[in-house]
């Protein structure tokens, strides 16, 4: 039965063949594989005796008859039985030493591809997740991952043993009988040709499937997320949501009811035409047997050894096919480790210099890169890549905080402020002129010093689907509890916490949806508190707080900044009128800057926006 999937599954296949592959593919597997070369070994060599076993004990059957029917004793035929009974026990000893260094060694492999692959990803930079599908970047770490595991557990173990099996089935059949076994052979176009058309159909089903599937998954995903479903309980038409999804799910199952039948037709039409062949050779083999020109059990033999014939045959038919689906899993997974992060660390990088840290843009420019350069197209489930990109979106900024300072940012929306705080931290680098911190370019610096001097508070703060605690944590891991609640209570989130049955070991949900907007936006403020980072970058910190609680919050931000340098972006300009320099951005470009009361008396665009906001705020009110 195992024989007779591993034929379907590998028919299944048949329109999947890659076209080709990579210069250099194979290589890199190999290097990939050279850690387990010793169990590898081991591995192919024990598959080549079990191949050998398995043509052996047709062989000994075949004696077992003779002996019984020339009436040679009883010692003999024991003798042979227990022969063939040690060789089972064997084999079935091989077989779980095989089957133990296939799960190590695939399951080690699995192992270091999806390190590989989860820590090259995490030093890509921001754009490439901006772009990419989760969802296919996932499945690059499972579904691929385990199918470039399949070309050494699978794969090469089946191709070495029916290699070995059709050789040594061959060579004995035909030193047994040469007509016989030729009169076996003639019925096995009968098999394969059919097999590969159904496989051809069965490929195609397949992919139906596999796609529909892929769109039920997507429509759940998007549907069952919090603000998903807030969407379509808005806007959204149930009953045309549930008619799209079971339309989708009524076509699976006519696939599934079409691909059991055709499944059983393959396993019937299998063991049919296995059951002719054997046929014949009783025929022919019995014919000749009661001529005397061949022993009983030399038939008995060369009918066991027939089924070693035509598995390994079938099988090696699609050989290519297997080899190269397995081989192109590796491809897709290599696909992804060959993007070149675009932000790197020197060799010799530095860590910020001791004590407070001092911020300064020196004339940078900075343009987004063109997707070509981070994506791939297969990850954004696009034909080719958007050749956008390389237009210049910062154009000479400068300007420098002292240890201590604060600087606000404030312009219209699309002005490239959240650009200008992100070049800080070096989610992006810049291309041309330089950001310090303390008189050292970042790009000089480590990663592990910026992310400990530096921390930042988003518009929309993320949160991870954990505990209150273990969010915290992520910003000072081994934070103490103390450290904690002080962290809640400057950050005004303390007494909510203490009312949850759980307290910290509250869980949030999905991006923090069990916490409303302001909840969720002073949690993320707790964490920056508790970093105790040197430079803090406040992006739009209090947008989803109410009155009350920007208030409050406010008041902690303000004794949590006391001492350290700030880069905070704002609309609300009352948030900002303390800071020591006001920088108004425009189109990318420093327009005026100065402080607050300066750049009202110069009756500029600050003030513009200053008078509009609050001009508005009243009849709002």
């Amino acid at each position: 039965m195992d024989n007779t999937w591993a034929l379907l599954s590998s028919a299944m296949r048949g329109q999947d063949t890659p076209k080709g592959l990579t210069p250099g593919t194979v290589r890199r597997v190999a290097r990939f594989a050279r850690p387990y070369w010793r169990g590898l070994a081991v591995f192919l060599v024990l598959t080549v005796v079990s191949a050998v076993i398995a043509v052996t004990t047709p062989l000994l059957a075949g004696k077992v008859v003779d002996a019984i029917v020339a009436r040679h004793g009883a010692g003999i035929v024991i003798l042979l039985a227990i022969v063939v009974a040690v060789l089972a026990v064997a084999d079935a000893g091989f077989g779980l030493v095989e089957r133990w260094l296939s799960a190590r060694i695939g399951e080690g492999l699995i192992l270091d591809l999806r390190r590989a692959v989860f820590e090259h990803v995490q030093r890509m930079p921001v754009a490439f997740f901006t772009r990419t599908r989760t969802g296919a970047l996932v499945s690059r770490l499972n579904n691929d991952v385990i199918g470039a595991q399949r070309t050494f557990t699978a794969t090469l173990s089946g191709l070495v043993t029916n290699v070995i099996q059709l050789v040594l089935s061959l060579a004995v059949m035909m030193t047994l009988s040469w007509q016989v076994t030729a009169l076996a052979l003639v019925l096995l176009p009968v098999f394969v040709l059919p097999a590969r058309r159904m496989g051809r159909r069965m490929a195609s089903l397949q992919r139906e499937s596999a796609q529909l599937n892929a769109g039920m998954t997507t429509q759940m995903t998007e549907r069952f997320s919090a603000p998903g479903a807030t969407l379509v309980k808005l806007f959204g038409r149930p009953k045309l949501e549930a008619d799209e999804f079971g339309a989708r799910a009524g076509r699976v199952r006519d696939i599934g009811v079409r691909t059991a039948m055709l499944t059983r037709w393959f396993m019937t039409s299998l063991t049919l035409v296995s059951a002719l062949a054997q046929a014949l050779v009783y025929g022919l083999g019995g014919y000749l047997a009661i001529r005397g020109q061949l022993e009983p059990g030399t038939v008995v033999a060369l009918a066991l050894l027939l089924t070693r014939l035509y598995t390994p045959l079938t099988a090696l038919a699609n050989v290519r096919v297997d080899v190269m689906t397995a081989l192109v899993s590796f491809e897709r997974v290599f696909e992804v480790l060959d993007l070149k992060p675009m932000i790197t660390e020197k060799p010799d990088a530095r860590a910020v210099p001791d004590g407070g840290v001092s911020v300064e843009f020196s004339d940078v420019r900075f343009s987004y890169p063109a997707a070509e350069k981070f994506s791939l197209a297969s990850l954004e489930d696009v034909s080719t890549l958007d050749g956008r990109g390389g237009d210049e979106v910062l154009h000479g900024i400068s300007f420098r905080a002292e240890p201590g300072q604060m600087v606000a940012l404030v312009g219209s929306s699309g002005a490239g402020k959240s650009t200008i705080a992100s070049l800080l931290p070096r989610l992006y680098d810049a291309d041309s002129g330089a950001v310090r911190l303390s008189d050292v370019d970042v790009r000089d610096l480590s990663f592990e010093s910026i992310r400990s001097a530096v921390g930042v508070v988003t518009q929309d703060g993320h949160l991870f689907h954990d505990t209150i605690r273990a969010n915290l944590e992520y910003a000072r891991p081994g934070a103490g509890e103390d450290e904690i609640w002080d962290a809640l209570e400057r950050s005004r989130l303390a007494e909510l916490v203490r009312s949850l049955p759980d307290g910290l070991d509250t869980l949030v949900g999905e991006r923090g949806y069990r916490l409303s907007g302001g909840e969720r936006q002073r949690l993320t403020i707790a964490r920056l508190l508790l970093a105790q980072s040197r430079v803090i970058v406040l992006d739009e910190a209090t947008a989803h707080l109410d009155s009350e609680s920007e208030a409050a919050v406010g008041e902690a931000l303000t004794h949590a900044l006391a001492g350290r340098t700030a880069l905070v972006i704002a609309h609300r300009l009352s948030t900002v009128r303390a800071a020591d320099q006001i920088l108004v951005i425009e189109a990318g470009r420093v327009v005026e800057h100065g402080t607050h009361e300066e750049l009202l008396a110069a009756g500029g665009r600050y003030a513009e926006l200053y008078h509009t906001q609050f001009a508005e705020e009243p009849a709002a009110a």
